[in-house]
């Protein structure tokens, strides 16, 4: 069996597909990447047995149609190096032997059998559908993703839950201490439907997506999900359980509104934060008549710091402490110019909005206080 294609962008896909592969694997053959050519079509999948990509392209002059395997690091480590060219794979099919000649040399090796290769776990006909553009997804996954927790007890809470109605599509993550809920309008169910998706297949596409365009098909069922997208396609395994009622922790009546510079408290925030203690992280926000201060002190070393901000506020003074870094990694995944902070008290969550939101979304970021020692 032999078939010309483009070293680039056969390599370009290959390193895609190798992110879904796993360091330790129960079956040797899923170090591999699968290779199946069909009437001119080369399909490529890699797989951890619990999420499995997929990527089709076109080849040029093929004389056959095969299947067989090859270790995933031996062919990226041999096709990264070489230019932009065409090159020619020959596969034995008795042996697996593999030759890759280019421009300038050649290569050999032996890859393996494709017929050890795990099947895709397919989706059951009663699944349910969803269409999103590529776009949107990928806004949803990548302020969703950070907020997802890392929490053997409770593994629900490792995934983005899509909780999906007939009006929008509704993108929530949480470890417990921070809150993403993102709505999005551009997106809707026939039926009220909702999944689980694992961090690992949310990173991965969130990887895809930004090269991806037009629709992005989801079919689901109670065990997994497949995502279709225009170069790509991902199976994988759900997260099953029942996800917490993220509506009844959001407060709705929190009295104190700050409006404040998005850019102007992450500066802050970054330069306070190098002075606070390093196991906590705690920062301490001071809010006064159009005045926020930003403090933050180690006292096992005797460092402090504090910066002022002009906002927009006109309540009762008050003091709240948070953790630095996790109010950090909220303002960044907002993009407005300015942010809101609806605060009711130092023991209770504050709320983070955007003051322009995106079109056809919904955002709002949630933050539990840490407790102040004055």
């Amino acid at each position: 069996m032999r078939f010309n294609v483009s070293s680039t962008v056969l390599c370009n896909r290959l390193q895609t597909l190798s992110r879904v592969l796993a360091s330790k694997n129960s079956l040797q053959i899923l170090d591999c990447i699968l290779f199946e050519l069909a009437g001119g079509t080369l399909r490529l999948t890699a797989s951890d047995s619990e999420t499995t990509l997929v990527t089709t392209l076109d080849v040029q002059e093929a004389d056959a149609d095969g299947r067989f395997a090859i270790k995933a690091s031996t062919i990226i480590n041999g096709l990264k190096e070489i230019s932009e060219q065409p090159i020619t794979i020959d596969v034995n099919g008795e042996s697996h032997e593999i030759l890759i000649t280019y421009q300038n040399g050649r290569s050999s090796f032996v890859g393996q059998s494709g017929d050890e290769y795990p099947a895709v776990q397919p989706i059951s006909e009663g699944a349910q559908q969803i269409g999103i553009a590529a776009d949107v997804l990928l806004g949803g996954i990548s302020r969703a993703l950070f907020a997802t927790a890392e929490d053997e007890l409770r593994p629900v809470m490792n995934g983005i839950y899509f909780d999906i109605t007939t009006d929008n599509l509704t993108f929530v993550a949480s470890d417990g201490h921070k809150l993403v809920r993102n709505r999005c309008m551009a997106a809707r169910g026939e039926q009220p439907a909702a999944f689980i998706l694992p961090k690992k297949p949310a990173k991965t596409l969130k990887d895809i997506l930004g090269r991806e365009t037009g629709e992005a098909v989801i079919r689901f069922d109670e065990r997994n999900a497949q995502i279709t997208l225009e170069n790509y396609t991902l199976n994988c395994r759900l997260i099953e359980g029942r996800y917490p009622n993220y509506a009844s922790v959001i407060p709705s009546d929190n009295p104190f509104r700050v409006t404040i510079d998005r850019a102007a408290l992450i500066g802050a925030l970054r330069r306070v934060l190098v002075f606070a203690s390093t196991s906590t992280s705690l920062v301490k926000l001071r809010i006064d008549t159009n005045n926020m201060t930003v403090s933050a002190q180690d006292i096992d070393f005797s460092t402090s710091a504090e910066e002022h901000i002009l906002c927009d506020y006109s309540g009762t003074p008050m003091s709240i402490g948070f953790k630095g870094t996790f109010l950090i990694d909220i303002l960044n995944s907002i993009t407005s110019q300015e942010v809101v902070l609806e605060l009711a008290d130092p023991s209770r969550a504050g709320v983070i909005v955007p003051v322009e939101q995106e079109e056809n979304e919904d955002l709002l970021m949630l933050l539990m206080p840490m407790m102040l020692n004055e």
